[in-house]
C-alpha cells in the first residue's frame, strides 16, 4: 500500500487514498473478509485527517467494495463477479424454465438477484436505436428500463426498445413483470422465434450519472453491451442496451472452430 498522497495532483485526497485501496483490493492484498485498516492506521499512513479517511471508505462503500460494521470496523465484501455465459445464457430452456436471462445466471452463481423496474412506456427510438432496429428516427417504440442487483450491490442498467409494431400487441410487455422468461418468453408466444442475438461490445470510463447509478468510484470502467434480438425472419425485435459495472462480471464464451 502507498505511503502517501500528493498535494499536486489535482485529484482530492480521500479520492487518492480511496484509489490505492482499491487498488490494494484488486490485487488481492486485502482480500474478501479482512479488515481495512484502521482510520488511525490510515491517518498516519498517509498524513491525513479522520475526516480525510472517512470520505475515502465512503467511496468503498459507494462502490459496494466494503461493509462498515459499528464498533469493529470495514471489511473487504465477498462479492465474486457474475459469470456471464454469453453462448448459453439466451437457451430456451432458460425461459421455458421460467428465467430470464439474468436470474438464471446470478442463481447459478450462488447470489441473490434482484430486479428494479425505472421506467416501462412509450418513447422516441434514438437514432441509435432506430438504425438497429430498421424504423426512422424518431418513430414510437417501447422502452424497458431495469436496474439489476447481485446480492444488493447494482451491477448493471439495461433498456431494452422493442418496435411499438411488435409490442403493441402483447399486453405483458407493458407490466412492470412480464412473466416467467421475461419479455423473449413472451415475444415467442406471440410467434416470434429467434434465431440469433448479436452482441457489440466496448470498454470506457463511466460518466457521473452511471457512478451514482452502480455505485462505482469515480473514474471507474464500464461495458457497454448493445444487443440485438433477431428472429427466424431477420426481425430485429429488440434492441438491448447495457451497461455493466466491468469489475462485478466475467464475459464467457463460446466459438465454435468449425463451419
Amino acid at each position: 500500500m502507498g505511503n502517501e498522497v500528493s498535494r499536486d495532483s489535482g485529484k482530492p485526497r480521500y479520492l487518492q487514498i480511496a484509489d490505492d485501496l482499491v487498488e490494494q483490493i484488486r490485487l488481492g492484498a486485502l482480500a474478501p473478509g479482512t479488515q481495512v485498516p484502521s482510520e488511525s492506521d490510515i491517518m498516519e499512513r498517509y498524513g491525513v485527517s479522520q475526516g480525510t479517511v472517512r470520505k475515502a471508505i465512503a467511496e468503498l462503500r459507494t462502490a459496494g467494495l466494503v461493509e462498515t460494521h459499528h464498533g469493529r470496523g470495514s471489511y473487504v465484501k465477498n462479492l465474486p463477479p457474475v459469470r456471464r455465459k454469453s453462448s448459453e445464457r439466451f437457451r430456451g430452456s432458460h425461459r421455458r424454465a421460467g428465467k430470464a436471462a439474468y436470474l438464471a445466471e446470478a442463481e447459478q452463481a450462488g447470489h441473490t438477484p434482484d430486479v428494479h423496474v425505472l421506467f416501462v412506456g412509450p418513447m422516441d427510438a434514438p437514432a441509435d436505436i432506430a438504425e438497429r432496429l430498421g424504423i426512422p428516427a424518431g418513430k414510437k417504440v417501447l422502452a424497458r428500463r431495469r436496474r439489476y442487483f447481485v446480492d444488493g450491490t447494482p451491477t448493471e442498467e439495461a433498456t431494452s426498445y422493442l418496435p411499438w409494431s411488435v409490442a403493441k400487441d402483447i399486453p405483458e410487455l407493458f407490466d412492470e413483470n412480464p412473466g416467467g422468461g421475461g419479455i423473449y418468453a413472451r415475444l415467442e408466444e406471440h410467434g416470434h422465434t429467434f434465431a440469433e442475438y448479436v452482441e457489440t461490445i466496448r470498454a470506457r470510463l463511466a460518466t457521473k450519472q452511471e457512478v451514482a447509478a452502480l455505485r462505482l468510484s469515480p473514474g471507474a470502467p464500464v461495458i457497454h453491451l448493445v444487443r440485438e434480438a433477431v428472429t427466424d425472419g431477420g426481425l430485429v425485435v429488440e434492441v438491448c442496451d447495457t451497461l455493466m459495472a466491468a469489475d462485478r462480471f466475467i464475459l464467457d464464451y463460446r466459438i465454435p472452430a468449425r463451419d
